[in-house]
């Protein structure tokens, strides 16, 4: 199925050919003479015009089939796929998006691996298909009748779910997605790839670092074992994988990892989400670049950026926007109701290190450190530039330095922005409930969490 989606029949009209490459006049002329054309399949793969317009993007000629009553969005060719499918194999959002608005069903199985339009666009690294996918199953019937969850979760013939496959294809941005809608970091799959595989098995077998880093950030346990009772380190090892062992050894240093059994993270402010999101990347950045050198393998950046900066004009700050519990990072993150506000790497502390109640077995719910009250919602804060002007430290394009104190900063009064993140980067240990943050200034302060 490469980008010219085979059409070798006996087409004695050159009907196919010309939805093939999207000649719009000639599709109408041929239709015009034999409006039975419309409903004509390829002989050995019963590819309809539609499969046929959908899988190369032709978006003209997909609108104008569906315009027309008598043609199904969900038409099946021999292996029972839909256009859907084939549009989310071949990465045409266009068509993807067309379909969808025009009623095709998204939990269509194939006959070939048992998989539906989203296992394809995951396994194949459409994110934008695969967005476009999972924001309709939101908002259809699906989620009532099936429930998101489990469409996010939904496995293919061999037990793979779309997170299983991406993770083995390295595809990081559909990992980073199917995770934020709610994917099961740790299921296991029937007979994908290897019995009991996780999908941190899978990406330790294709080598793909960035997978790893998303995987661990949202609390993939490494010493889950497949069904022959290999751990991913080992996978990874026999792979010949070597730096992305390193990140799995089990006695390497562990992760911060979101705190999703809280479902806090998806009750964020959109902006304020995507900061701490920055700055846990980049704790975890820090992390990983001390084991790698410690292994001897050579260090890689991660695929997405994420670094936040602030304007350069911006570089008058007094000491009320330093974080005062760190004293270091500049506030970005303010607490909702009561208006209080942390750095974003205070603010994962207080959320990622909660030990659950012995009783209950439960997470606690995050408290604000200087009132004690609950923490209803998180947004990002807005600077005070000038009199009449604010800036948002989400959104701006340089981020400068801040100072650390009166003392160590003579003469600037400029923000350190959250790519700066050593003195986060050594910690106790997940589920201690406090973080030790290093200091350059050889001062050490603890945080307690909430737990």
């Amino acid at each position: 199925m490469g980008q010219n989606f085979s059409c070798s029949i006996q087409d004695e009209h050159g009907w196919f050919s010309a939805v093939q490459f999207g000649d719009l006049n000639s599709v109408n002329t041929l239709l015009e003479q034999d409006p039975n054309l419309i409903k004509r399949t390829t002989v050995y793969d019963h590819q309809s015009a539609l499969h046929i317009a959908a899988a190369n993007g032709q978006i003209e000629i997909v609108t104008m089939l569906l315009e027309n009553r008598s043609v199904n969005p969900d038409s099946l060719n021999r292996h029972k796929q839909t256009p859907l499918m084939l549009a989310a194999i071949h990465g045409k959002i266009s068509c993807v998006e067309k379909l969808i608005e025009a009623g095709a069903n998204i939990l269509t199985f194939d006959s070939l691996n048992g998989r539906t339009c989203l296992h394809y666009a995951a396994y194949y690294g459409h994110s934008d298909c695969l967005q476009t996918i999972l924001s309709s199953a939101r908002t259809s019937h699906v989620s009532a009748s099936w429930g998101f969850s489990r469409f996010v979760n939904i496995r293919d013939g061999k037990g793979a779910t779309p997170l299983h496959l991406a993770a083995r294809q390295r595809r990081p941005e559909c990992v980073h997605i199917l995770l934020d809608n709610g994917a099961l970091v740790c299921a296991s799959t029937g007979g994908y790839g290897f019995p009991g595989s996780t999908p941190l098995h899978l990406a330790a077998r294709g080598g793909s670092m960035d997978c790893i880093r998303e995987l661990l950030a949202w609390g993939a346990d490494r010493l889950n074992q497949d069904a022959s009772g290999r751990i991913p380190y080992t996978i990874a090892l026999k792979h010949k994988n070597r730096a992305c062992a390193a990140l799995l050894d089990p006695l390497s240093a562990e992760p911060l990892v979101w705190p999703s059994p809280l479902k806090f993270i998806s009750e964020l402010n959109q902006d304020a989400k995507a900061l701490l999101e920055q700055a846990l990347m980049e704790v975890n950045k820090e992390r990983e670049r001390h084991i790698l050198e410690a292994s001897g393998c050579s260090v890689s950046s991660p695929a997405r950026s994420y670094t936040t900066d602030i304007d350069d004009n911006v570089s008058e700050a007094s000491d009320s926007q330093l974080c005062c519990i760190c004293f270091d990072q500049v506030c970005a993150i303010e607490v909702q109701d009561c208006g209080h506000q942390m750095c974003a790497q205070c603010t994962l502390a207080l959320c990622c290190h909660n030990k659950p109640d012995p009783v209950t077995a439960t997470l606690p719910e995050p408290i604000c450190p200087f009132c004690r009250s609950n923490i209803a919602r998180l947004t990002v804060v807005k600077v005070k530039v000038t009199a009449d002007q604010e800036l948002n430290l989400y959104s701006s394009s340089k981020l400068q330095k801040s100072r650390k104190s009166r003392n160590l900063s003579e003469g600037s009064s400029s923000f350190r922005g959250l790519s700066a993140v050593p003195s986060f980067g050594r910690m106790l240990g997940r589920g201690s409930g406090r973080v030790s943050f290093d200091r350059d200034c050889d001062k050490t302060v603890k945080v307690e969490g909430s737990g």
